[in-house]
């Protein structure tokens, strides 16, 4: 399945590091780690921008390693920041859940 094709419910995996970019998420210290590569999280939602309705967003919560796996906060990633698990594998990136080391 295509990043493209997502919907709330599917299962997805970072493709990079994501940071908490200029304290955007209000729970969490500006510049903090959201998720490493190949950590597991569930799409919640699919949105676009008002101003460019051509982009898409998705709201991502993430497995947290050092909170008994329970998922974090939801976070806006685009599809270049997100990799299904076979484009994971494409890339030779282990997909882990949040209590595996990448």
């Amino acid at each position: 399945m295509s990043v493209q094709q997502l919907q709330p419910g599917d299962v997805v995996y970072a493709r990079v590091d994501l940071y908490n970019d200029e304290g955007s998420i209000p729970e969490l210290p500006e510049g903090a780690m959201i998720a490493t590569v190949g950590t597991r999280g569930v799409v919640v939602n699919v949105g676009h921008l008002e101003q460019q309705p051509s982009l898409t967003l998705y709201l991502v919560r993430f497995e947290q390693k050092d909170q008994d796996n329970l998922l974090g906060p939801p976070t806006g990633c685009w599809p270049e920041e997100l990799a299904s698990e076979d484009e994971l594998a494409a890339l030779n990136v282990t997909s882990h859940s949040a209590g595996e080391t990448p």
